[in-house]
């Protein structure tokens, strides 16, 4: 089939690597116009834009999704289907333009986890299992009917950024066998139970700010889902530290927030219920690095409060 791709981040490259592979036809790439970014305000391609010029692959970065003219260049290269992997909501005209409409990768098991940030909620809520889902778009964003899902165990020392690699590798085999599925009219599509949808919602700043009433178990959890970015973040004499690593102990009842213990690679905080030990840290206008290279510099000490 002639393939459109679509998409954005570094999660996206390894489906289009998929295809690329394949015996399906990629005759187009579309991702975010570059941006000014750093010091010099130099435009800067996304990750899939800067890998299709690496590999002379025809590139596509439209501004207006809408436009006439956009429509007309993605109609000349005449696709059966658009994939599409993290990048932007496609309007209707767009969804009916190829023969096999558009395909999206997810990284859940639709319909739990509609929406932005699929991966951090499914580590903020301490799942053990999640997944990938190809499904077929439609106008109402992650409600469209399911081609094809595959079950994945979240480990216990998984992050955002391991967890999701891992997603993006199984999405990758899904798509290519999705594609193959609906060139051989064998995929059965699987509506989804909309009454058992849940959201995952993009992270905010605000939600990145650690309160250290909560349990040490789901400090942990956010910390593992928002790692390694954003980032949780807490305050250590007014300065910010960002934490990108713990492990929850079972000891201590102080005040939330005190630092009750300090080993040669452990700060040990107490919280809500129970204690986390601090691994991973990043103080401002620092580089990261493992808490006991921070304690060799740093002159905080037990009794101590994080958060204030």
């Amino acid at each position: 089939m002639r393939v459109i791709f679509m998409g954005n981040p570094e999660f996206a490259i390894p489906t289009l690597k998929a295809l690329l592979t394949s015996h399906h036809h990629v005759v187009g790439v579309v991702s975010n116009p570059p941006k000014p970014m750093g010091r010099g305000r130099n435009l800067k391609s996304t990750a899939v834009g800067q890998f299709a010029k690496e590999n002379n692959l025809n590139l596509l970065e439209p501004a207006i999704l809408k436009s006439d003219g956009f429509n007309h260049q993605l109609s000349d290269l005449n696709p059966d289907v658009f994939v599409v992997v993290a990048y932007r909501i496609l309007p209707k005209s767009l969804i009916e333009l190829p023969r096999f409409g558009a395909i999206n990768l997810h990284a859940s098991l639709l319909p739990k986890y509609r929406g932005a940030g699929p991966i951090q909620w499914s580590l903020m809520n301490g799942d053990k299992k999640t997944g990938v889902t190809i499904f077929q778009i439609k106008p109402k964003v992650d409600t469209g009917d399911i081609l094809m899902q595959k079950e994945m165990e979240i480990q216990t020392d998984d992050n955002m950024l391991s967890l999701g690699m891992r997603l993006c590798y199984t999405g990758a085999e899904l798509i290519s066998k999705s594609l193959d599925g609906l060139e051989l009219n064998t995929l059965q599509l699987l509506p989804q139970n909309h009454l058992l949808a849940t959201p995952a919602p993009k992270i905010t700043k605000e939600m990145t700010i650690i309160d250290w009433s909560w349990s040490a178990e789901k400090i942990h959890n956010w910390i593992r889902g928002l790692s390694p970015r954003p980032g949780m973040s807490t305050t250590l004499k007014k300065e910010s530290l960002r934490i990108y690593k713990t492990k929850v102990l079972d000891i201590g009842k102080n005040i939330p927030g005190e630092i009750i213990r300090l080993e040669e690679s452990e700060i040990i905080v107490s919280t809500g219920k129970g204690s986390l030990s601090l691994m991973e840290v990043q103080l401002e206008g620092k580089r990261k690095m493992s808490v006991a290279d921070f304690l060799r510099g740093s002159t905080i000490q037990s009794g101590d409060r994080l958060g204030i």
